[in-house]
C-alpha cells in the first residue's frame, strides 16, 4: 500500500484541477500575451456584432417580401376593381343610374367629305 500512495502523490495532478487553482493560466499568462488576448476579443465581438445585424436585416428582409405581396395582391383587386367599372355595361347602368339621357350609337361615326 505504501507503493501506491507514492505512486499518487508522485503523480502530477490533473489538468483540470491545475486550471482551477490558478496554475495552467495564470495572471502572469495575461500579462505576456495581452495584445493577442485583447485583439481576439475584438475578432469574436465583431463576429457576434455582424451575425446579429446580419439575422435582424434577413427578418427585415422577410417583413418587407411579406408586405410586398400584400400591396401586389391589393394593387391587383383595385385593378380589377377599376377595369371593372370602366366597361362599357357597367358605364351605362352609372349613366343611367344618374340620369343623364346619355346613350351608345347603334352607328360608329362617319366622316362628310367635301
Amino acid at each position: 500500500m505504501a507503493q501506491r500512495k507514492t505512486k499518487k502523490s508522485s503523480r502530477r495532478p490533473s489538468i483540470i484541477r491545475s486550471l482551477f487553482m490558478g496554475r495552467v493560466i495564470s495572471s502572469d499568462f495575461f500579462a505576456r500575451h495581452w495584445l493577442p488576448i485583447v485583439i481576439c476579443t475584438l475578432v469574436v465581438l465583431i463576429y457576434i456584432t455582424t451575425k446579429y445585424t446580419c439575422q435582424t436585416n434577413m427578418e427585415k428582409i422577410v417583413a418587407l417580401e411579406k408586405r410586398l405581396e400584400v400591396v401586389n395582391n391589393e394593387k391587383d383587386r383595385e385593378r380589377s376593381r377599376f377595369m371593372g367599372r370602366i366597361r362599357e355595361t357597367s358605364m351605362q347602368h352609372l349613366v343611367d343610374s344618374l340620369g343623364l339621357n346619355l346613350h351608345v350609337q347603334p352607328q360608329p361615326p362617319f366622316r362628310i367629305k367635301k
